[in-house]
């Protein structure tokens, strides 16, 4: 009885709830090899990634608005091609166009090491540098072209914000073959389905295409943005192998 007594006027020790530290989340060990891999490699560093990701797109919107407005020199007014008039407007792919800035942020999110995304960074700011350096010494613009967007908000949005300026190299194609490349690597070196490559490379693709249907680049910017990105990815991935 007695002991009964004390039991019930002991204090009661606070109710915790029991959920599992960081440091007990774990990869799960079962499944294929490169999902296990692709989810370690998303973990690892994960709050930099998020924060780095972002400053550097903020940094890289600062320079491009900048050069956009201050150019060195004259606009020299990019010249269309049988292509660019045979492509008519696509207010559609608009959510393509917009997409790239989920994409270029998906092959830095997997990189594994701090040293890994560091390297990564620097390489895709020296892209990014060179292309504003073509802007801001070579200015060009896309052709005015009758596209009617009274009934597309978002693209009134659109050319309020990002005219029809800085077009050749498309820094948008150049930073999607950079990804595309340096993402089809990893894959690659993770053995992922071969489904997830020919993902990206159709995300790729899709984005290089959107450019020119949404009107904001013509086929020349195209492929100069193409060659600006091949330009940077083949050394870095040159590098990694060695």
């Amino acid at each position: 009885m007695v002991g009964s007594l004390r039991h019930r006027l002991a204090p009661r020790r606070p109710f915790v709830p029991d959920f599992p530290s960081p440091a007990t989340l774990t990869v799960p060990q079962s499944g294929p090899a490169w999902k296990r891999d692709i989810l370690l490699r998303m973990r690892r560093h994960l709050l930099l990634k998020l924060v780095g990701i972002s400053a550097f797109m903020w940094l890289f919107f600062v320079g491009y608005f900048h050069v956009l407005r201050h150019p060195a020199y004259a606009v020299t007014t990019m010249p269309l091609t049988a292509l660019d008039l045979a492509i008519p407007f696509q207010p559609s792919a608009l959510a393509l166009y917009v997409s790239l800035w989920l994409y270029v942020g998906i092959a830095p999110g997997l990189q594994l090491t701090l040293r890994e995304l560091v390297v990564y960074g620097l390489w895709a700011a020296a892209l990014c540098l060179a292309g504003l350096g073509c802007f801001y010494f070579w200015p060009t613009a896309v052709p005015p072209q009758a596209v009617d967007v009274i009934d597309h908000p978002a693209f009134r949005m659109l050319q309020g914000v990002d005219a029809a300026g800085n077009a050749c190299p498309s820094l948008h194609v150049a930073t999607a073959m950079f990804s595309a490349l340096r993402l089809g690597r990893l894959l690659r070196d993770l053995r992922a389905p071969a489904a997830f490559g020919w993902a990206n490379t159709t995300w790729f693709v899709a984005i290089a295409y959107s450019t020119m249907a949404i009107k904001q680049h013509v086929l020349l910017d195209v492929i100069a943005g193409a060659l600006l990105g091949l330009a940077f990815a083949a050394p870095a991935l040159w590098r990694r192998r060695g």
